[in-house]
């Protein structure tokens, strides 16, 4: 009947095209039902990564005040995604001490956009809210009150 011998025959090796379509969609249900839960992680590690930076300048900030005994203000623009330090003397342009880059995708809010650390070890009191753009992570918030302390808190107000 068949001329071919049994080994060629039997040898049928490899995959049909019916099995590799189910295998993509199989791969297809399983990733659209992790993407959603990914973004959401690499939003709070942003929104992580931003308070951590604003926290470094904000205590960096405090123990430079004390270090050159002079006034010091952490001044941030939200627009341009940078944290400054400076040394702002009346009269005088403002030296910047040292300047902090941020992720764009995140916004510092706060009633003010300044806050100064003094030689004295008092302070301005501030609330500062960090958010995602997208509101997919949860706000973080650092609060520095009167005495120039410096606390990290989850939660927040991003409207």
């Amino acid at each position: 009947m068949n001329s071919l011998p049994t080994s060629l025959r039997t040898a049928n090796s490899g995959f049909t095209l019916i099995e590799l379509m189910v295998t993509i969609a199989v791969l297809a249900i399983i990733v659209s039902i992790a993407a959603p839960n990914i973004s959401t992680q690499l939003a709070n590690q942003r929104v992580k990564s931003t308070t951590a930076i604003l926290a470094n300048a904000l205590k960096e900030a405090k123990i430079e005040s004390r270090i050159l005994r002079q006034p010091l203000t952490l001044v941030y623009n939200d627009n341009t995604k940078v944290i400054n330090i400076q040394n702002i003397v009346p009269n005088k342009s403002a030296t910047t001490i040292a300047s902090y880059k941020y992720d764009a995708k995140i916004s510092i809010k706060s009633a003010t956009t300044s806050s100064q650390f003094r030689p004295n070890k008092t302070a301005d009191a501030t609330m500062y809210n960090i958010c995602d753009n997208k509101n997919a992570a949860s706000p973080r918030q650092i609060e520095v009150n009167n005495i120039g302390s410096i606390v990290i808190k989850v939660g927040g107000v991003c409207t």
